[in-house]
């Protein structure tokens, strides 16, 4: 009988301890609140590099987590790439621009 609650009380601190752990905040996930922050900073970018007429905004693409923004694609000139990155930092809600343009050949 010792053994069989000795067994149960180990069950309830595993289970106890999988929830609490389970409820530990993740680096690599966010919550609402950021997914929506997220996407209204992508939008702002993408919004800031459309209306740059030097720009070609349909070849940059723009990823944004947790305030982070990256830059891919292609755009025709060095010039452009630095552009593109000064747009990005200068919205609302960027906390760092990752540059991953490229000029094409």
């Amino acid at each position: 009988m010792k053994a069989v609650r000795h067994f149960f009380r180990l069950f309830v601190v595993a289970v106890l301890a999988s929830a609490i752990v389970g409820c530990a905040p993740v680096e690599n996930r966010k919550s609402n609140g950021e997914g929506i922050d997220d996407a209204a900073i992508t939008a702002k970018v993408k919004t800031a590099l459309v209306k740059d007429p030097d720009l070609s905004a349909a070849e940059i693409n723009v990823d944004t987590f947790k305030g982070k923004v990256q830059l891919s694609g292609y755009v025709s000139d060095a010039e452009d790439v630095s552009r593109a990155a000064s747009l990005a930092r200068h919205v609302n809600g960027v906390k760092s621009v990752t540059n991953d343009l490229h000029v094409k050949k």
